[in-house]
């Protein structure tokens, strides 16, 4: 079964927890949090408090993705603030499998990201440490950017690997993705989609959802 994770980077920051409450269905149990230091990427979104915030108003899944640089400084802090699963960047790391173990050590799932020029052969060898990767499939930093086509050879590379070596990794794709595109994704491998701006710039953001599964189930 795919799973969507909307990305809250795209909703309305004035009020966060209205848009929130429109895409609520019974099908959709994550939410995507973008968490950029302004370092490893040219932006700054959201922290801890924001986090914690949202905790207490909501109880999705918490699929907390980190742009910035040597997270191993913050984890405790994104795992107390209500982080059921954070992913990590391969590029922002000197210690990759030391951060990966200091994830796990706090009884939550671990995720390592690529950017799009990073070669899959790169991440191969942390698989077998994490419960996800995740494709970016635009440069990470900003919503509303184009999908990279050469992403789905790269879905394609992992979905081969995680089946041929029966590993128990989801693979998720961010970045440009949208109901028009979304299906040739699921069908190279994704059993989970990243959406912002294509759910939350939406009139109707509970129907844009519900497209989304409609899709899925095709």
């Amino acid at each position: 079964m795919v799973e969507l994770s909307p990305s809250v980077l795209s909703c309305n920051f004035a009020n966060p927890i209205a848009d929130i409450k429109k895409i609520k269905t019974d099908k959709l149990k994550m939410l995507h949090l973008d968490v950029m230091d302004g370092m490893f990427v040219p932006n700054i979104s959201f922290g801890f408090k924001f986090i914690k915030d949202l905790r207490k108003n909501c109880d999705y899944f918490f699929d907390t993705h980190l742009m910035i640089e040597e997270p191993i400084r913050y984890i405790e802090e994104f795992q107390k603030s209500g982080s059921d699963l954070i992913t990590i960047h391969y590029e922002a790391c000197k210690d990759v499998e030391s951060t990966i173990k200091k994830i796990k050590s706090f009884g939550i799932k671990a995720g390592i990201s690529l950017k799009p020029n990073t070669k899959v052969e790169e991440i191969t060898k942390y698989l077998d440490m994490v419960d996800l990767v995740l494709v970016m499939s635009v440069e990470p930093g900003f919503g509303g950017q184009k999908f990279i086509e050469n992403s789905h050879q790269k879905i394609r590379e992992l979905r081969e690997y995680i089946d041929n070596n029966n590993l128990d990794v989801k693979i998720e794709v961010d970045g440009g993705i949208k109901t028009t595109n979304v299906e040739k994704v699921i069908s190279d491998g994704a059993d989970i989609i990243v959406s912002g701006s294509d759910i939350f710039a939406k009139e109707d953001i509970n129907g844009q959802v519900l497209k989304y599964y409609e899709l899925f189930n095709n």
